[in-house]
């Protein structure tokens, strides 16, 4: 009963960081400085008031490096990310409108040319790794061990790409963000097979290597290169 309290508890938590961020990022829309600073605090916060009532979860043990073999593996796949992410933006560019998303940062997260290279520089650093601790090292590494794996790999997946519904609308056309979304549930199953062993090192290169793909169409977008 312990077990499946501490289960349902994760996915509580898991679940009500998505529908804040979902809140934050659809109906109050702030800048992108004070939604960053916003989701900093409530997926930390989340994790924190789990660790008040259990003392199982350890943030030390995700942010372990356990083999650097793996990493090196990880750094390789992140560099076959990138290369993929950016062939098929010139594959799809037809149907991307750069236009509108750099009109869509600048409005709805007011985001200049000027500090998009600082803000690209944060989500592929930092936001990262937050993203990674939360959906990664507390909703997959830590749940697998109270629930079947299986399941943990599921609503993982799922949250990860649910999560990201807001942040994107507006970017793509609907069959194109219909197949992104499905890109992300892959995205995150894949992620999470590389922290089977208990870190998210390994997932944090990879979708750090997305993260720099993502922001390179973006520095075209702005016409910054």
């Amino acid at each position: 009963m312990l077990i499946k309290n501490k289960a349902i508890q994760i996915l509580f938590l898991v679940s009500l960081g998505c529908i804040i961020m979902s809140f934050i990022e659809g109906i109050i829309q702030p800048s992108y400085v004070y939604k960053s600073l916003i989701k900093l605090i409530t997926f930390l916060s989340l994790i924190l008031i789990y660790c008040l009532y259990n003392k199982d979860f350890s943030f030390f043990k995700v942010l372990k490096v356990h083999d650097k073999k793996d990493l090196l593996i990880s750094i390789t796949i992140g560099l076959a990310v990138y290369s993929l992410i950016i062939l098929s933006y010139f594959i799809a560019r037809n149907f991307i409108d750069l236009e509108q998303i750099a009109s869509n940062l600048t409005e709805k997260e007011n985001i200049s040319k000027n500090s998009f290279i600082f803000v690209a520089l944060y989500i592929s650093f930092i936001n990262s790794l937050l993203e990674e601790l939360f959906f990664r090292g507390f909703a997959f590494i830590h749940l697998k061990k109270l629930i079947k794996e299986k399941y943990a790999y599921t609503f993982s997946s799922i949250s990860f790409a649910l999560y990201h519904v807001f942040i994107m609308s507006g970017w793509f056309s609907p069959a194109l963000f219909i197949l992104i979304l499905f890109s992300l549930v892959i995205a995150g199953l894949i992620f999470d097979y590389f922290d089977r062993k208990t870190t998210i090192y390994n997932s944090w290169l990879i979708h750090m290597s997305a993260n720099f793909a993502i922001n390179t169409i973006g520095l075209i977008a702005f016409n910054i290169i």
